[in-house]
């Protein structure tokens, strides 16, 4: 009989720690949380000081019956949830189901899933800690009196299905605000002057910088012929050349917003996916004879601290695959955020010695891309900073100026290994400029004026989306990726070229929030509602004072909302067709996946369409029918034939006009990292590339 119990939340888990303690102790998983707040009902009594009423979830009751059942049998029992609030609490309501006394030391966490880490978490259990329990709980309590208050008030005044909650409406907001800058954005005209240039035979760039000392923008064709006008014959002279060496440090190892954000960059995962594949590694992968083992360290974090035992086994791993110059020469102190908890370390290998190339055969291939990513981010974090030798160059003709910058890398340091990816700019690639000195003469061989406008500030895609949020202080690391899938789910948003674009019902619901609910949307309030969160676990604030505080003037705004709020009818806009099969009216509505058509005479007709885009170009499978560009459920673009099925053309790449010069068969535009390529789908045919 084994003498002690361990629960933690998941099969996985369990499998891999119960291989770590031995005969002794045997491991069992709640599956997640055994208690919560009813579904059916508030679950709050407001009058009693916020009494939660919890009660068992429902289809928990044979996992809990076998928990007990084992709890009786062991001598001690140990609750090994997550390291966190959620993770604290969880273990909270199994000790209240299984009646133990939450004072003894039931409570072990640890950070990661390997054999040291779990047998020395055993040496010191400790008391479960009720700061983050109430910390865990006052958040659940606050997200079920807005929601459980609004939501009931917008299917009544607006249509079922709707909720509201503190992060999500926020998170609504940027997204609609966003839209509005974009819509009363107005372009303004500017000009560049790019010039090719000759030394000897070595030809480099420069650009147009200004007159004299003095930087000019230049804002009209008017100004850039005037600058033309002053400059005299083909000869530059190098005014000033000025070199220098540049550090470029090594990004921090992952958070868990940094994680997401960069794994929608490199490996164009969303963050869901980040977090499920992610939760996979660190609760254990079956690695043949080595048994199964965590792969990572905790996936949620704020925090980028290392320990030391990891640092020390990176630069051993550095020095010897890299050698000594690639080791960092002092460990930077990382710079602690205000809004961050710093509870746990940084998202890193278990073990660094374990390279991604070694793992193949055990993970998936996501998996396989997500763990190399973590790895690769560890390792050159721990490394020495890459070394640049910088360059630039004054160019001189009369009192016109033009400018050329050249840089290459002396001393790749870290940038061996990883580079950050980044939303804004490509990655840092030698730029080199001949050998010039100042008195130089330069041939102009090209002059290239370019009329330019002001682009509009982006749509958030879901990595951009998240850093907003964290740079904001609104919601933490668990939160992140379930406020991206609810808003998308609740048909307040939906992603159009992987960027967010608010819907109609979406913009309809902020308004009508926004009115009643100020505070709700207020980025300030929210964000100082997370500081009060934290104050909860840190024991500096009690959790039913933060609770009555917010309530007090969310039930006037309650009772104001019920009284004044108006019905609003989303009327659907006419398609201009009818239904093939009854002949009433199409109408386009709103669904999950974006705007569809449907027959107005529904639900006595439930035909539906998907909204096609004819691009103008006949198929060249079928000869018949013509391709059109349509959309998969992920929102992704693809070009088909409308024939389908009897024509099964299909194409990720946007097909043209016109044909390929070469063979007659069909040019496609094909999506590169820069820009695009028209290319042949049959020869070898291609055309320049156009950024």
């Amino acid at each position: 009989m084994s003498e002690f119990l361990v629960i933690v939340e998941s099969p996985a888990k369990a499998k891999t720690i119960e291989r770590y303690l031995g005969k002794k102790y045997k491991v069992k998983a709640s599956m997640g949380h055994v208690r919560d707040l009813p579904k059916s009902q508030m679950g709050v009594d407001v009058e009693n000081h916020f009494e939660p009423k919890y009660i068992t979830i429902r289809g928990k009751g044979p996992v809990l019956k076998e928990l007990k059942t084992a709890a009786k049998k062991a001598k001690k029992i140990y609750l090994a949830a997550d390291p966190d609030r959620e993770g604290e609490a969880i273990a909270w309501h199994l000790a209240h189901s299984l009646n133990m006394d939450i004072t003894s030391d039931c409570r072990v966490v640890f950070n990661e899933i390997t054999k040291e880490a779990i047998k020395e978490s055993f040496k010191h259990p400790r008391p479960i800690n009720m700061d983050l329990v109430d910390a865990q709980q006052a958040r659940r309590l606050l997200d079920r009196l807005v929601g459980y208050n609004i939501s009931p008030l917008l299917w009544k005044k607006v249509k079922k299905g709707l909720s509201a909650g503190r992060v999500q409406s926020v998170a609504v907001r940027l997204i609609i605000d966003r839209e509005k800058e974009i819509k009363a954005f107005v372009p303004e005209e500017y000009w560049s002057i790019e010039g090719d240039f000759l030394k000897g035979k070595d030809s480099f760039e420069a650009s147009f910088y200004g007159i004299g000392n003095e930087k000019v923008e230049l804002k009209s064709n008017q100004e850039v012929q005037d600058i033309l006008s002053k400059m005299k014959g083909n000869k530059f002279k190098v005014s000033t050349v000025t070199k220098k060496e540049r550090k470029r440090n090594p990004a921090a190892p992952f958070t868990t917003s940094s994680l997401q954000q960069e794994a929608a960059r490199k490996l164009n995962f969303r963050a869901k996916k980040t977090m499920m594949l992610a939760q996979q590694l660190y609760e254990g992968i079956d690695l043949g004879k080595e048994g199964t083992v965590g792969l990572i360290t905790y996936m949620r974090t704020d925090s980028t601290r290392i320990s030391e035992i990891a640092q020390e086994e990176a630069t051993q791993f550095i020095n010897k695959t890299y050698g000594q110059e690639f080791l960092q020469v002092e460990k930077k102190k990382e710079k602690k955020k205000s809004n961050t908890q710093d509870a746990h370390e940084a998202i890193r290998p278990t073990s660094v010695m374990r390279e991604p190339s070694s793992l193949k055969e055990f993970l998936s291939r996501d998996q396989l891309r997500l763990y190399r990513l973590i790895w690769e981010r560890f390792v050159a974090s721990q490394m020495a900073s890459a070394i640049m030798d910088t360059m630039s160059v004054d160019l001189k003709n009369g009192d016109v100026i033009f400018r050329a910058t050249g840089s290459k890398v002396k001393f790749p340091g870290f940038m061996k290994v990883y580079v950050e990816g980044s939303d804004d700019q490509a990655e840092e690639k030698d730029r080199m400029l001949p050998d010039l000195k100042e008195g130089d003469e330069v041939l102009k061989k090209d002059i290239d004026p370019k009329q330019h406008f002001t682009q509009p500030p982006p749509r958030y895609t879901e990595a951009r989306l998240v850093k907003t949020l964290e740079e904001l202080g609104i919601g933490r690391p668990s939160t992140f990726a379930p406020t991206l899938d609810t808003i998308q789910k609740r048909g307040y948003v939906a992603l159009d070229n992987k960027r967010f674009i608010p819907t109609e019902l979406g913009e309809i619901v902020l308004e009508l929030i926004l009115e009643f609910f100020p505070d709700i949307l207020d980025v300030e309030f929210t964000a100082k509602m997370e500081k009060d969160l934290d104050y909860i676990e840190e024991g500096k604030v009690n959790w039913v004072q933060i609770i009555d505080d917010f309530y007090g003037d969310f039930e006037k705004h309650l009772e104001k909302a019920e009284k004044e709020m108006q019905e609003v009818e989303i009327k659907d806009e006419p398609a201009g067709e009818d239904c093939e099969q009854c002949g009433n009216p199409m109408v386009f509505k709103m669904g999950r996946y974006g705007k569809f058509m449907a027959c107005s005479n529904f639900p006595d007709c439930r035909n539906t369409k998907p909204i096609v885009k004819d691009i103008g170009v006949k198929c060249s499978k079928c000869q018949e029918g013509n391709i059109i560009e349509r959309k998969s459920k992920k929102r992704r673009i693809f070009y088909g034939c409308d024939r389908f099925p009897e024509c099964d053309f299909i194409s990720w790449d946007k097909p043209l006009p016109r044909s390929c010069p070469k063979c007659d068969n069909l040019l496609i535009e094909k999506k590169l990292k820069k820009g695009v390529q028209v290319q042949c789908i049959e020869c070898d045919y291609k055309e320049e590339k156009q950024s």
